[in-house]
């Protein structure tokens, strides 16, 4: 029954790796082996949790060593992580996560699926995960994805057995991955999805089993391997000149938001996969026995396997273009399928195969990278066959519906340049994560079409298909249009051409911190993206609160200006909150979002559409103390939070910490993972130790236990655990209510941990001397209570803090609790100070 796969027309990936942003340009080693992977007809489909869980050694000798069709589904974008490289967390994380897989798949040559699954942080059981996420909707989304991909081989990362002793993710991702494997094979299971699909039955599923999972190596080897199945990852490939293992630590390498650049090995190495579902197969060394991988596994396809069987054996490296005609007559043989999946697949693989061997290059290149709907944009055409094969450039079709007809003889190495328009029409949709488009819910993406769930990115709509005949066959290619320019240090700069709303504006603090209920004013900026804007601004506030002008009219006269406007905020007397969102209206329409701007050079270019809300909060809080000195550590926003109720917040560079640096300061406070990442700080800490003996205040924020660089975290013993608290509702209990930093200056109640987001916090100290005090006691349901989360040492003169609680999350969030207790950390003996000052005199 022929099913029109629209999932995999739209994810199927170029079958070369590339660039992040420029367009693939094939060596002739890369052409073979994307020749020899026409003649496998196999898939595998890897399924694990988050971005960086996936098994790259596997994937890429799945996909390079057996050219087996691979991919591997993360039910998670990594949303709920932490960010090494720059301020972005939660969903703005997840889109460069997102990314980073597609870097990392380029590169190892698999593919990239995912489910609407939230990472919302760690989870301690699978129970707890599948309650957050919809445990029936995840399903759903796996259950798809393998009706979709046809895997014969699902290989799960983690084991379905183990729940309680690995994040819930992970051991949940193992169990729908395990119910999804009959699921996909019944009709009576999500029944409207066979309106797009067929059901599917995998052949056989594995568990990737390793030596983590016993506990040691010498428990791992010791153990019965009855049911397990090695598989040979060492594998070296000429043509590429990696081994395997160095290919796996590029790409284990491109999740660079997450600190994993990893260093290639060479030589004979296994990976061991455990069979848990499906029959056995037979050859220990071939985990595809019994499933034919040959063009004899469908209807008409054997004398496909010999064409391509005769371009594999007489291929010419330094002449590729001579394989074309065998290359057109397998796809003209392909053509002729019945089997649609097989059919859609390979007329892709082989198209692109030809244009690779032709030196084939085709683009259309915008005027500029951003467009409005209801606009007409430049562009310009590029066409250049660069071998000797007969070929011709017969039209151009661009989304809007416009053809341009050619008909010309695309001459060797002969550029083709040509100027066109496309009209943006009306109803284009804005370029932005399909799915952050309409709110979910703290565990699921909410997305409405069954098409888009599951893609790695949001397709793009503005295109230029390029109608050509190669060998007198006529073949279409599908261009995403985009915008390239020059830039004098790196050269030639791609970006992806990005449909936008005609102006955004944004205020430029997500959260704003009344301290009292003096007036602040709020600097609004609009930017146009299209000539001649007239209009004006509102902002929308919460009850209580008063804004001054009511309005303000914008004039704006040419695309990328910007103007700034200036509200007074007035807040109310008493602590409050809520949201404050600009809303510009130019014409009859109303604009209320933000577009937010992520350019990191690993990853494409992107622009992000979020609603346009700044959160306001109006605290009672009190402070002692002014100046902050601020050591970076992993990146996070405490710094511009301490400011917004009053501190002054002065950054340090490693290399500038010294006596006379830290004298100016009331208190230094340590960025979170700075002893993970910082390794500078391994010959400073005993100049803050010293700071802190001499009578400042030292706050360190949480590090993981594992690749400190310092071999003394504090002045005392103190060692770090993998302790947690995740369930940010979870009950708090003050264990000493005269304790200096539950009362000075502000005086703190369980009603200050109302309110925190994802966790309470993590990496906890479990063991510490007796001159720590800790303040705080917390646990997750069914554990013991951990009083790890903030404790305290008087040193000398000063005090030593050490906390584990996520301010970092809290502080975006504008949690008013966390932002009250971390002004006591700042404040700690500023009291006593006062006390012995005023005897003094």
């Amino acid at each position: 029954m022929f099913k029109p796969y629209f999932f995999l027309l739209i994810v199927l990936f170029y079958c070369f790796p590339t660039q992040a942003q420029h367009p693939t340009k094939p060596t002739s080693s890369e052409i073979y082996q994307a020749i020899e992977k026409l003649s496998f007809l196999g898939s595998v489909l890897y399924v694990a949790a988050h971005p960086d869980d996936e098994n790259t050694r596997l994937i890429s000798h799945m996909a390079n060593g057996v050219k087996s069709r691979t991919a591997y589904l993360s039910l998670t974008r990594g949303d709920g992580g932490q960010n090494l490289i720059g301020p972005e967390l939660k969903e703005l994380l997840g889109v460069i996560r997102t990314q980073e897989l597609l870097a990392a798949r380029r590169i190892d040559g698999g593919e990239q699926l995912f489910t609407r699954a939230d990472d919302f942080g760690y989870s301690k059981h699978p129970d707890e995960t599948l309650a957050i996420w919809n445990e029936n909707e995840v399903l759903s989304d796996v259950v798809w994805a393998i009706r979709n991909f046809q895997p014969d081989i699902i290989i799960n990362r983690f084991d379905h057995r183990s729940p309680g002793t690995t994040h819930g993710h992970h051991t949940s991702s193992a169990l729908l991955s395990l119910k999804a494997f009959d699921y996909a094979a019944d009709k009576s299971k999500f029944p409207n999805q066979l309106k797009s699909v067929d059901v599917w039955q995998a052949k056989r599923e594995f568990f990737n089993t390793s030596w983590w999972f016993y506990g040691s190596k010498e428990k791992f080897d010791a153990a019965d391997k009855t049911n397990q199945y090695a598989v040979e990852v060492g594998d070296f490939y000429p043509a590429l000149g990696l081994s395997n293992p160095e290919i796996a630590a590029l790409s284990r390498s491109a999740h660079k938001s997450q600190g994993f650049g990893n260093t290639g090995t060479r030589g004979s190495d296994f990976e061991y996969l455990e069979l848990i579902k499906g029959d056995a197969p037979k050859d220990i060394n071939n985990i595809f026995e019994g499933i034919d991988t040959s063009w004899n596994r469908v209807k008409n396809g054997q004398r496909i396997g010999e064409v391509l069987k005769e371009v594999q054996d007489n291929y010419d490296f330094k002449n590729p273009s001579a394989s074309i005609p065998k290359l057109v007559e397998a796809y003209k043989l392909v053509q002729k399928l019945e089997n649609s999946h097989w059919k859609t697949l390979k007329s892709e693989d082989l198209k692109n195969v030809i244009a690779a061997c032709a030196g084939l290059f085709l683009e259309a290149v915008a005027e500029s990278n951003l467009a409005t709907p209801n606009s007409k944009v430049t562009l310009e055409l590029e066409a250049i066959n660069r071998s000797p094969q007969n070929m011709r450039l017969n039209a151009i079709s661009l989304s809007d519906g416009t053809t341009i007809e050619k008909n010309t003889d695309l001459k060797f190495n002969h550029s083709h340049r040509f100027e066109s328009q496309i009209n943006i029409p009306s109803t284009t949709s804005y370029s932005t994560p399909y799915w952050l488009e309409t709110k979910g819910t703290l565990g699921m993406y909410k997305v409405d079409d069954q098409s888009l769930i599951g893609l790695p990115k949001t397709p793009k709509e503005s295109t230029a298909t390029f109608h050509v005949s190669i060998a007198g066959e006529p073949l279409s290619y599908t261009k995403p249009i985009v915008y390239k320019t020059n830039d004098p240090v790196k050269g030639e700069v791609y970006k992806p051409f990005e449909i936008v709303p005609v102006v955004a504006a944004h205020i430029a603090e997500p959260v704003i911190i009344f301290a009292d209920d003096q007036q602040k004013d709020i600097q609004v900026i609009v930017k146009a993206n299209r000539n001649t804007i007239e209009g004006y601004v509102q902002l929308a506030h919460p009850q209580g609160w008063q804004v001054y002008p009511e309005k303000q009219n914008i004039t704006i006269t040419n695309k990328g200006e910007e103007q700034s406007l200036i509200f007074t905020v007035i807040p109310p007397k008493n602590q409050s909150e809520g949201l404050l969102t600009p809303m510009v209206h130019v014409g009859d329409e109303v604009f209320n979002k933000k577009l937010v701007e992520i350019n990191y050079d690993h990853i494409p270019f992107q622009m992000v559409l979020l609603p346009n809300a700044s959160k306001v909060v109006r605290l009672d809080i009190k402070k002692k103390g002014e100046n902050i000195g601020y050591i970076e550590g992993a990146g996070d926003v405490v710094p511009e939070s301490l400011r917004q109720i009053g501190y002054n917040v002065a950054i340090i560079k490693p290399d500038d910490i010294n006596a006379e640096t830290l004298s100016r300061f009331d208190a230094i406070v340590v960025g979170i993972r700075a002893y993970n990442t910082v390794d500078a700080l391994k010959f400073k800490q005993q100049q803050l130790f010293d700071f802190v003996e001499q009578g400042g205040n030292l706050i360190v924020q949480y590090n993981t236990n594992g690749g400190l660089v310092v071999d003394q975290l504090a002045p005392y013993p103190l060692k770090l655990s993998r302790d947690r608290v995740t369930d940010e509702n979870s009950e708090v209990v003050l264990l000493n209510t005269t304790n200096e930093l539950l009362n000075y200056p502000n005086k703190i109640t369980t009603k200050d941990f109302e309110g925190w987001v994802q966790e309470r916090g993590l990496y906890f100290p479990n063991q510490w001397s007796k001159e720590f005090t800790p303040v705080l006691s917390m646990h997750d349901k069914n554990e013991s209570p951990k009083e790890g989360s903030l404790l305290v040492a008087k040193y000398g003169k000063g005090h030593y803090i050490y906390t584990g609680l996520s301010f970092f999350r809290e502080f975006p969030e504008g949690v008013a609790g966390a932002y009250r207790l971390f002004a006591n950390m700042l404040s700690v003996g500023k009291e006593s100070l006062k006390t012995s000052q005023q005897l003094k005199n």
